[in-house]
């Protein structure tokens, strides 16, 4: 087990209802006059935007709102949203939605008592030393930035990410009956996402954590089931909560304790979706993650965690004398669980081509000048050759 460090001081409140706590919650933390931030129009629609206002107002807050966070949030929102803040006097970021919402609040939150522009802080040209609380609202279980350190941002073609324990909220109210009315095609984007976050920390060069390897297998395994069933059944309520819950524990840091890991297939799917903004994060994963273990199986590199993954996560029966069919036949149950969600499984489907290739490799590597210490290192010809993989 290799030395760690883990903070995750994010106050979860989860069940039903809690939403309406959302103002007394606000206040227990010091808000005074919280800036609620959201995205479309689904918010208003449901009613959470209503109750989480009354909730506000009952516990004296006086509070200001602002929508129109788009998926892949952008620099340039996040920056308006910082300035919206201190124009308006709010003393707290309350973020109603899912990843894109709280990523544009976390990064916003650094700028709103400081001339930082949070696309300096995203490429380190900035080093922020504090910020305004974020709080959190959320209605879909995917990213995990709810008790995360990272958050996302798209500037023009480029979308990069930012760590840092400054970046996790201060809370975060989860109720998992909000993602009961959510499109079949969000609620298995989340899920993919969610495995993935765990599945890329999984894929580690040291193989002494057993403890957290088994961790990450159960909650593996919960997740594909529990994706079953919401998908069969969307207001599954224990469905939910195990999706909502485990979006958060898949990304607080507790699956790379001690391993050696890197987020890499999210690199490359970051140059997927930074190229076309329509392409949604969890579909481009869908469409990365078993080129990416397909390019491992190829070289015949980290054999024996491909082994057990597709054994212990994926039940496929265990061949010792020709190992490498059961390694295949966990890269083809990975695909035909993600086939099974609807989830597109080429570049093509992405409307991507073999022609954005380079383009992709090149930025994601920095035009060579980076490599990625996965179980290969990855660089130029290794992004390319996984590219391929994926037309």
């Amino acid at each position: 087990m290799e030395n760690f460090e883990l903070q995750t001081p994010t106050r979860i409140y989860f069940g039903r209802g809690r939403e309406n706590e959302a103002g007394a919650i606000a206040k227990a933390h010091g808000a005074r006059k919280p800036l609620i931030c959201y995205g479309g129009g689904s918010v208003k629609r449901s009613g959470l935007l209503e109750r989480v206002k009354a909730s506000l107002a009952e516990a004296g807050l006086d509070f200001a709102e602002l929508g129109g966070v788009q998926a892949n949030p952008t620099a340039e929102f996040s920056a308006y949203t910082a300035r919206f803040a201190r124009e308006n006097g709010c003393d707290m970021l309350l973020a109603v939605g899912g990843g894109s919402v709280i990523d544009s609040a976390k990064m916003a939150a650094y700028c709103v008592h400081t001339d930082f522009e949070p696309w300096d802080v995203t490429m380190k040209r900035a080093v922020p030393t504090e910020r305004v609380p974020v709080g959190v609202i959320l209605t879909i279980a995917a990213t995990g930035s709810e008790m995360s350190d990272s958050a996302v941002l798209t500037n023009g073609k480029l979308k990069r990410g930012f760590n840092s324990d400054l970046n996790r909220p201060v809370f975060a109210i989860m109720n998992p009956e909000l993602t009961f009315t959510l499109p079949p095609f969000q609620t298995a984007c989340g899920v993919v996402d969610i495995l993935m976050h765990t599945m890329e920390r999984y894929m580690c060069t040291n193989t002494d954590n057993d403890l957290v390897d088994k961790l990450a297998e159960g909650e593996l395994r919960a997740v594909i089931a529990a994706g079953r069933r919401a998908m069969a059944e969307p207001e599954d309520y224990e469905a939910r909560a195990t999706l909502m819950l485990a979006g958060s524990l898949s990304h607080n840091g507790l699956m790379g304790a001690g391993r050696a890991c890197g987020l890499w297939a999210h690199k490359l799917e970051h140059e997927m979706s930074g190229l076309d903004d329509r392409i949604a994060h969890g579909a481009g994963l869908a469409v990365v993650w078993p080129a990416y273990l397909q390019f491992f199986a190829n070289r015949g590199a980290g054999r024996e965690r491909l082994f057990r993954y597709a054994v212990n996560v994926w039940g496929v029966e265990p061949d010792y004398t020709h190992p490498e069919r059961t390694i295949q036949g966990g890269i083809d149950a990975c695909r035909a669980y993600f086939d099974s969600l609807g989830m597109p499984s080429r570049l093509g489907d992405l409307g991507l081509t073999e022609a954005d290739i380079p383009v992709m490799a090149a930025s994601a590597t920095d035009n060579g000048r980076i490599s990625y210490p996965a179980i290969i290192p990855m660089g130029l010809e290794e992004s390319v050759e996984i590219y391929r993989l994926c037309l």
